[in-house]
């Protein structure tokens, strides 16, 4: 039983899968920001560019324990 995760195959060329997983979280960190902006959220954080790297390291973790299971 192999447990170290493969290349994922997008269009014929393969993609490590962390890279896959941060693609990922990114789009989904920019999501949460518009929508914690669109609700005026984001006016209570002091630095808003910390949140931001915070909400992509969480889903970077989540994602890849999901899409990269060992």
């Amino acid at each position: 039983m192999n447990l170290v995760p493969s290349d994922v195959d997008i269009g014929g060329v393969y993609w490590p899968p962390l890279l896959v997983v941060f693609i990922l979280s990114l789009l989904a960190m920019h999501l949460t920001v518009y929508l914690l902006n669109r609700t005026r959220l984001s006016r209570f954080f002091m630095f808003p560019m910390v949140v931001m790297a915070a909400i992509t390291a969480l889903y970077t973790v989540v994602i890849g324990t999901v899409f990269i299971p060992i």
